[in-house]
């Protein structure tokens, strides 16, 4: 087992700069300020062994997407460093307005995440369990309501999710693999009764 190492003052600066980036973002369809996001998936990364520069990634891991596209990944890499940067880059699917369609990004996305690295993969599947974990939340309140926050609707999320899931049971992180394998079971099983009623 590697050695614990404290989070540096390095970590309370990207924690303090991912506030400021996403500071008047909401959760798609919620009143939910983003950066609680961005602590349920770096929480995540950490629990599951992350190192202080997957830990920022994770902090950031939607800037780039959200909030500036390329000259915000520059910004990243100059304040946080070449690895940090290119863990973010790799958990992004656009870097570009407006966003290409939602399927072809979702699939380039899947291409991608079979080539990434440990560290790509480790924050990915942190950000899309937590993803399916408030889906699956915010089912039991708002029912078939819920799919239409999301472009790819009921159908194309649960696919989606699906695909991550069998990408990570292959290449890792194991452990998150299994837990988004479990969600998105409970998720799928969820959305069909919910329709139902």
């Amino acid at each position: 087992m590697a050695e614990a190492l404290p989070l540096t003052a390095r970590f309370r600066r990207a924690l303090v700069y991912a506030a400021r980036v996403h500071a008047r973002q909401f959760r798609k369809g919620t009143t939910r300020p983003y950066i609680g996001h961005l602590l349920g998936v770096t929480s995540i990364v950490l629990t599951h062994g992350g190192d202080e520069d997957e830990a920022i990634a994770a902090l950031l891991h939607d800037a780039v997407e959200d909030q500036g596209g390329k000259p915000r990944l520059r910004e990243i890499r100059r304040k946080f460093g070449g690895r940090v940067a290119r863990i973010v880059e790799g958990c992004t699917d656009s870097d570009v307005e407006p966003k290409p369609p939602w399927l072809d990004r979702k699939r380039e996305y899947l291409r991608h995440l079979r080539r990434a690295d440990s560290s790509v993969r480790l924050v990915s599947a942190a950000d899309k369990l937590y993803n399916a974990r408030e889906t699956l939340e915010d089912l039991r309140t708002h029912r078939d309501a819920l799919w239409k926050r999301f472009k790819g609707g009921k159908q194309g999320t649960l696919w989606y999710y699906r695909e991550v899931r069998k990408i990570l049971r292959r290449k890792g992180p194991k452990e998150l693999a299994a837990e988004l394998e479990r969600v998105v079971r409970e998720l799928t099983r969820a959305a069909r009764s919910r329709s139902k009623r």
